[in-house]
């Protein structure tokens, strides 16, 4: 297998709650106020990672931003010292500072978005930040996880980031939760393809009930700084009905890897054509599409959105087979379940199932696919990533640790003006910066 695909897992934060700040997101709003366990949260995502890492796929980390994020409460106003500003806002604006605490940087497919430089005309690799505009909490992630991947890909031989998109509407962009590669090889030419979920400027098809998080306005912005060739770029519209079911991201109803493309019966708009486009720019490469398409009479979209079954990721295993990765919730739905065992005997190139307990994330909305950011290196590419970033058994052993020293495994909203968490977030967050070999990222230590 020529190249390699690297899935970096966001490292859940100390600050990890149920504050149900995603509006679109039908698990997020659900289990608004219930009592969190951020160790728990943060041991289930390192043993994924862990597991993965095992079963010989390349696996790194990705780490946590430093929440509450004071330096906005002082922009809106609160004053004194950093706990004096945290007192204030949590007796004024408790849902602020709820917002300003999220974890929600832990879903790295919203961090950003990667073309590969197989992919792009100056034959670099190519990060853009996604401005997230959509949710405030989100909003303020960019520059920091601009800093963070310059951190993790600092070779300017090899890797190019841009900032963020403006933040405005228009140029709403939620990352690689609404991106997907279609081809071959990891490090080989392949087919880019950007899903929105409305085009502002002269469009006429959007969603009613939930917004359209993904402009087409923004997708286009992102090629061009990339320097794709439109010849292999597809832009399609998500299906504007199901993100009124709660499929926020086209990584709620869609999910690809090389030549698979696994995806709802109801994913896409007009979609016969816009598997045909796909199709036909993939075989100009070489390449076929395998199009899985899950009926609605065998998995609903409800059933789809409630466990996170298209929320998965397809990994390519070393004997050139494909393994699918879904939450525990896809296995206790007994249609899912059915459609996942009968589909692994189906003879496409995915035939085996691993399963992971991530309940801690699925309940603030995000399964196996959000959790993940996914990077297609060459050889000269890998080697010029940050190497600390990367799993191994040293590397688990020491953020566990790291874990059970800092995180702790009860969090309510209350909690977010205890002053200890405070020093205890970042005193935890100052040693992942030595472990993982990250410099000054965090406004604490500058």
């Amino acid at each position: 297998m020529a190249g390699y695909e690297i899935n970096f897992d966001g490292l859940v934060g100390p600050t990890h709650h149920y504050a149900g700040l995603s509006y679109g997101n039908e698990a997020s709003t659900k289990n608004k106020r219930d009592a969190s366990n951020p160790k728990l949260a943060a041991k289930q995502g390192l043993l994924k990672m862990k597991t993965l890492a095992d079963l010989g796929f390349k696996q790194g980390v990705f780490a946590p931003q430093e929440r509450p994020h004071v330096p906005i409460l002082r922009q809106l106003g609160f004053h004194g010292d950093d706990l004096q500003v945290i007192e204030q806002a949590i007796k004024i604006a408790p849902d602020l500072l709820s917002s300003l605490s999220s974890a929600s940087c832990m879903w790295t497919a919203n961090a950003a978005t990667i073309s590969p430089s197989s992919d792009s005309l100056d034959g670099r690799i190519h990060f853009t930040a996604a401005n997230l505009n959509n949710k405030f909490h989100r909003s303020i992630e960019h520059s920091t996880t601009t800093e963070i991947l310059k951190a993790m890909f600092n070779d300017e031989r090899y890797f190019t980031h841009h900032a963020a998109l403006p933040e405005v509407s228009l140029f709403g962009d939620e990352g690689a939760a609404n991106h997907n590669r279609l081809g071959g090889a990891y490090d080989q030419a392949s087919v880019q393809v950007f899903v929105y979920g409305q085009q502002f400027l002269n469009g006429n098809i959007a969603p009613q009930r939930y917004p359209a998080r993904q402009s087409l306005e923004a997708s286009q912005a992102i090629a061009r700084l990339h320097q794709l060739d439109l010849e292999k770029t597809v832009f399609i519209q998500q299906n504007p009905d199901v993100i009124d079911q709660g499929v926020f991201h086209n990584d709620v109803i869609a999910v690809s890897n090389q030549n698979v493309l696994f995806h709802h019966q109801h994913a896409f708009l007009n979609q016969a054509d816009a598997l045909n486009e796909i199709r036909k720019k993939m075989h100009a490469l070489g390449h076929e599409l395998i199009a899985i398409e899950v009926p609605e009479q065998r998995v609903s979209v409800a059933d789809a959105v409630a466990t996170y079954l298209f929320n998965s990721q397809i990994l390519t295993r070393q004997d050139g087979g494909m393994t699918i990765v879904v939450p525990e919730e896809s296995r206790q739905n007994q249609a899912v379940w059915t459609y996942l065992n009968d589909m692994i005997q189906m003879g496409t190139p995915i035939d085996r199932i691993q399963v992971f307990d991530l309940r801690e994330s699925m309940k603030n909305g995000g399964g196996p696919a959000c959790l993940r950011l996914r990077v297609a290196v060459n050889e000269q590419e890998y080697q010029a990533i940050n190497p600390h970033i990367l799993m191994n058994d040293d590397l688990f052993t020491r953020l566990n640790h790291w874990v059970d020293r800092f995180y702790r495994d009860r969090l309510v909203q209350e909690d977010l003006a205890d002053p200890l968490l405070l020093i205890e977030s970042r005193t935890a967050l100052d040693e992942l910066t030595k472990i993982l070999g990250l410099g000054s990222i965090y406004h604490f230590q500058k």
